[in-house]
């Protein structure tokens, strides 16, 4: 009997991306976020994506672009009332990383998970003596493109990570 001829090493199968960049981030509603019909204010939703962007970028290691990108583009659609002491969430999803944009997709859910809210936002990167958008530098691209689905921040974790190290440094904002 002739012995086995080797079989060429078969590659190792590429990994699965891992998905866009998201998080879902849980706030309170608060007085000050609706009348006393329900109905929540535009600056609210900001508010909460701002603070969900936050998050990402903070745990992404891009802290540093929050603040220092101008938003282009804001808009939404409100689906459905909130109410005071309700727990919202915030999921926000990069949906393109552009040349020089960022772009965003959120959904605002309420307590019983119905969709409050939706829209998209888009920010645009520039260097600090620019007078127009800049290209993302190649180590912020690589980070927006591997970075995936992070952990949610919840209302308990938010709690927990308040009274122990290691919490995110933007677990305080809402």
């Amino acid at each position: 009997m002739a012995p086995a001829e080797p079989t060429p090493a078969q590659p190792a199968p590429a990994p699965a991306p891992a998905g866009p960049p998201s998080v879902i981030v849980e706030r309170r509603v608060e007085w000050t976020d609706t009348d006393a019909a329900g109905h929540y204010h535009h600056s609210t939703v900001v508010r909460w994506v701002e603070a969900a962007e936050a998050v990402l970028l903070h745990r992404l290691g891009l802290a540093h672009l929050f603040g220092s990108t101008p938003r282009v583009h804001f808009e939404a659609d409100y689906r459905a009332r909130l109410w005071f002491g309700e727990a919202v969430r915030t999921e926000l999803t990069v949906t393109k990383v552009g040349s020089a944009s960022l772009h965003y997709a959120f959904t605002v859910r309420g307590e019983q998970g119905a969709e409050a809210a939706t829209g998209r936002m888009v920010i645009a990167h520039s260097a600090a003596h620019a007078t127009g958008s800049t290209p993302w530098p190649a180590d912020v691209r690589e980070r927006l493109d591997a970075a995936g689905p992070q952990e949610p921040e919840l209302l308990t974790t938010r709690a927990q990570s308040a009274h122990s190290p290691g919490g995110t440094a933007c677990a305080s904002q809402s």
